[in-house]
Order: structure tokens, then C-alpha cells, then sequence
């Protein structure tokens, strides 16, 4: 009987991109520069991935250019996004599943970005208990970081962690892949990683594991952070630390061809005590899109003066914008037909921004509830109360059509849940 290992140039198996492929499916995901959608792809499943399997273990393997797209920030400006096609997202899959086990063991316990068992509310949380016994904070923004990564440095991270050849060749082919712009010109690359690559997460948390994570470790351990990827929030007892800590985290990411943003990186004491002077310097900065600032918040002991994490005013406007692309005035067809068409957006903001102190997030769900009156009158073109009687009749009879309705239902503007106070 012949080996495997006899036939094949790398230890991949047929079942590994088999796998890979259940995997990019869950996550779903646009085409690539082929126009390839995932359906399409499982159409012809066991000839793809055998004609695939073939490739990456032979070696001869080469990913085709990432389809460039450009999406709007929260905070403004656009993102660049790299959208690989499916066969790369599987390959890429295939890399990640055996790489992730092991560097991700090693990791620093505060970072919580593209990692299993850890999540964004994780890293939202540990800020805001932290946030309430260490008024100073740090908001780090790295400049462009996904678009300036190090190939070089990049490449001697993952060595660290393995010196299987055919990972190392896949990753640099990856770093080096040619990017379609949206006007069709192709550019060549000689630094950053695409951000919305399979691997993008985990090579961005191995690069900073390095240049921060254990940096940070070594030469400060009693500075506590938190890390979302390229997200940073350092917790300091006083000002001149902050101030400190910040010029070495430049110069430290600077060693590693990374720059701060100096605009969006701020020092701000988050705490509001009035029997200290620092209070004047009360503020708030963002992160994960969620604004933590000083606030009165409902208790079991009344309203305390707490810092709080509650959806950000720029989270509010992407999804107030969503909602206007989706132009519910020009929508056709029922009320029950438009809650089918909405309810899944509305879910996912709310599993998501309604994790802390949802009761900031009724004034968004009341303007949502008359974008609904806004279009009864406009297809019935009827006044203004008989369409918010309509409603309240709706929700009356069909008190959970709409998701959002379990805290804010049309009508008076009161919440339905009575522990629920107005934003302070």
C-alpha cells in the first residue's frame, strides 16, 4: 500500500478542505473577483474540493487577487475590506483550523478579538468593571493597521509558532496576493493583510501579540488593557502615567512599522468624582461601539453614578442609516411582511448594543417606530394619529411582530419594561 506522504508534497487531506468548506459556509460571505457565490461553489462540491485538495497539496496553489470594498465607518470615513473568493477562503480555512490550536493557547488572556470562546461583550465588560476602580484610560487607534503590517515581521511571527512549509508558503502567498480595485485595476501589494480575509483575525492577533500583548507583559505588568484586534484600551491609575505609557506604546509600535493615530488616540478620565480635582477632566472615548462615560444608571439601591457602556452615538447613526438604505416609506407590501423583512437586522443590533444598559437605546427604537407610522401614512395616505392608533392596534394584537417592541412599543414613548429610566 502506497503512503500518503509518499504522494503528496504537503499533509493535507481531503477531508481537511472538506471540513473547511462546512465552515466558510456557516460564516457565508459575497463572491470574490470570480463572482463564485457559495451556493454556486456546493453545486459541484466533491469536484471543487478534490480539484482544490489536489492544489494545496501539491503545492501549486495560488490565490487569485481579493476583491476590493470599500464600507462606510461608524466614526466616518470608509473601511477597505478584502473579499477573497471561496476556493481562497477555503484554503485559507484549512490553514486556520490547523494553525489556531496552536498559537491561541499563548495568547494574552485581555485580548478577545477572533477567538474562540472570546467575544466583543467579554471585552466590554472587563473595560467597564475596570474603567470603574481606574479612572484613566488610554484609547488606542493604530493608523491604518491592517493596511500596514510588515510582511517581513509578519512572517517572523508565524515562524515562531510553526515551521511547516506549506503553512509558511500559503500565508506568504496570501500577504502578497494582488488586490482588484473597484474600478478594476489590479494593485500589487508589498505590505498589510486584507481585512476580511478567514486569516486576517488571526494573523493581526499574532502580530500584536508580539508588538504589544507581550510587550506589555514584560516591561509593564501592572498595566491593565484590553485588545479587540487593533482595538486597545489601557486602564492607568493617574494622568502622568497615561502620558507615559502612551509615548512608549508609540515608540513601541513604531519599532514594529506601526503608527498611532494621533487624532483618534485621546487620554481621558472616565470617572466623575467631585471630591477630586480630576473630575474636571471627566470624558468619554468608544470602543467596540460602545461609548463608556460617567451616567446615572438604574440600581437595586436607585440611580448611582456609574461608568457606564452604552451603544455610541455613531453605532446610532450607522443603523438609523441602515435603515434609511432600506427605505421603509417606499416599502411594498404588509405590516407582516415588513417585520419578515427588517426583524433580522433589528435582532442583531439588539443581541449586540442591548447587552449594557439597553435602556439607552429606546430613543432609537422610538424613531424606529415612526419611520413604521411614517409608512402607514404614506401608503394609506391617512393623518398622523390614526396611523399611530394603527399601530398601537398592531402591537396590541401582535405585541412581539416587531423585535424591538419588547423595549420600546409604538405609541406613548414609554418603555415596557418599568426598571427602564431615560438616558442622564
Amino acid at each position: 500500500m502506497i503512503d500518503y506522504y509518499e504522494t503528496k508534497e504537503h499533509p493535507i487531506t481531503k477531508k481537511m478542505v472538506l471540513e473547511a468548506f462546512w465552515q466558510v459556509k456557516s460564516n457565508r460571505g459575497a463572491p470574490g473577483v470570480d463572482g463564485q457565490s457559495i451556493e454556486h461553489y456546493e453545486e459541484e462540491l466533491k469536484a471543487n474540493t478534490y480539484k482544490l485538495w489536489n492544489r494545496m497539496s501539491s503545492g501549486s496553489y495560488f490565490p487569485q487577487p481579493v476583491r476590493e470594498v470599500e464600507i462606510p465607518k461608524k466614526s466616518g470615513g470608509t473601511r477597505k475590506l478584502g473579499i477573497p473568493t471561496v476556493s481562497d477562503r477555503v484554503c485559507q480555512q484549512v490553514v486556520k483550523t490547523y494553525l489556531e490550536p496552536k498559537v491561541d493557547h499563548t495568547f494574552h488572556q485581555d485580548s478577545y478579538g477572533y477567538r474562540p470562546r472570546k467575544n466583543a461583550h467579554m471585552a466590554i465588560q472587563t473595560a467597564m468593571n475596570r474603567c470603574g476602580s481606574i479612572g484613566w484610560v488610554i484609547d488606542i487607534d493604530i493608523k491604518s493597521f491592517f493596511d500596514s503590517i510588515d510582511h517581513e515581521l509578519m512572517m517572523k511571527a508565524v515562524r515562531y509558532y510553526t515551521q511547516e512549509k506549506w503553512v509558511l508558503m500559503y500565508i506568504e502567498r496570501w500577504l502578497k496576493a494582488d488586490v482588484k480595485k473597484q474600478d478594476g485595476g489590479i494593485e500589487k501589494r508589498n505590505g498589510g493583510t486584507p481585512q476580511g480575509g478567514v486569516v486576517s483575525g488571526l494573523l493581526a492577533n499574532i502580530f500584536l501579540h508580539f508588538a504589544f500583548d507581550k510587550w506589555m507583559g514584560i516591561h509593564y505588568p501592572n498595566i491593565q488593557f484590553e485588545r479587540y484586534s487593533d482595538d486597545i484600551v489601557v486602564h492607568c491609575i493617574s494622568e502622568k502615567q497615561a502620558l507615559f505609557i502612551k509615548s512608549r506604546i508609540s515608540t513601541r509600535l513604531s519599532e514594529c512599522k506601526l503608527e498611532i493615530n494621533a487624532q483618534k488616540t485621546k487620554i481621558v478620565y472616565c470617572r466623575n468624582n467631585e471630591n477630586r480635582e480630576e473630575s474636571r477632566r471627566a470624558g468619554s472615548f468608544d470602543f467596540l461601539g460602545y461609548t463608556f462615560k460617567p451616567r446615572y444608571c438604574p440600581t437595586k439601591y436607585g440611580l448611582r453614578l456609574l461608568t457606564a457602556a452604552c451603544m455610541s452615538k455613531a453605532a446610532k447613526t450607522a443603523v438609523r442609516n441602515k435603515i434609511r438604505t432600506f427605505s421603509i416609506r417606499k416599502f411594498r407590501g404588509n405590516i407582516q411582511e415588513m417585520s419578515k423583512a427588517v426583524n433580522s437586522m433589528i435582532r442583531g443590533w439588539m443581541n449586540y448594543y442591548c447587552r449594557f444598559h439597553k435602556w439607552t437605546t429606546t430613543g432609537l427604537w422610538f424613531w424606529l417606530n415612526r419611520k413604521l407610522i411614517e409608512w402607514k401614512m404614506a401608503n394609506k395616505r391617512i393623518g398622523k394619529r390614526k396611523a399611530i392608533r394603527w399601530l398601537e392596534t398592531v402591537y396590541k394584537t401582535k405585541p412581539d411582530l416587531f423585535a424591538h417592541w419588547t423595549l420600546q412599543p409604538p405609541g406613548n414613548g414609554k418603555s415596557r419594561n418599568p426598571n427602564f429610566g431615560s438616558a442622564v
